[in-house]
């Protein structure tokens, strides 16, 4: 019997997602949305913290290495090309889409300073400068203005214009990217 993935709680959104919410993908990138926004959060806080805590450091670069990657492909490779073919023209989609690949490229940019930043912080290396408190800051602004186009509009259009088996694709394709389609398989061989 499936769990309805609406059923599963997130928790204070800084543990990574629940695997099983992947039988909804749409509900999944949503909870990956909220994470990232709570991600956010801890960055700002982390950026103006007197003394930052390397535990917030490790967690969000955890978030950065393992999990941000898995996500961007998520909708450059399969959300973004799905709205795509099934959004009528006056959806605008293409706009948006182009807005959204375009702040990817920006993430793709910045995520490495970031990280060699929260590395050095994480180890003890270093304390944090004007510079790298000010980069978190703009990291994690730039982050949420991409979030709320994502929840605004993507994941509206997702939900109209998506078909079952276009959903179906999504997740597979999520499992697929994340590994757990070889656990499914194994798990429905025994």
């Amino acid at each position: 019997m499936k769990t309805p993935s609406r059923e599963l709680k997130r928790g204070d959104c800084l543990a990574p997602i629940n695997p099983a919410l992947l039988e909804d993908p749409l509900d999944f990138i949503h909870e990956e949305h909220l994470r990232e926004r709570e991600i956010c959060a801890q960055l700002d806080a982390l950026a103006g913290a007197e003394a930052p805590d390397r535990g917030t450091a490790e967690t969000i670069l955890e978030f950065l290495r393992d999990e941000l990657p898995l996500h961007l492909a998520d909708e450059e490779e399969d959300l973004f090309p799905l709205l795509l073919r099934r959004c009528q023209p006056e959806d605008e989609i293409d706009r948006a889409i182009a807005r959204l690949t375009s702040d990817h490229r920006h993430a793709d940019d910045d995520t490495p300073r970031v990280i060699a930043d929260l590395e050095q912080l994480s180890t003890g290396e270093s304390a944090l400068s004007e510079e790298t408190r000010s980069g978190f800051a703009r990291f994690a602004a730039h982050a949420r203005r991409h979030l709320i186009l994502e929840n605004a509009i993507i994941l509206p259009f997702a939900r109209l214009r998506l078909t079952a088996r276009d959903i179906e694709t999504l997740r597979l394709r999520m499992m697929q990217r994340r590994g757990l389609d070889r656990l499914k398989d194994k798990t429905d061989a025994d």
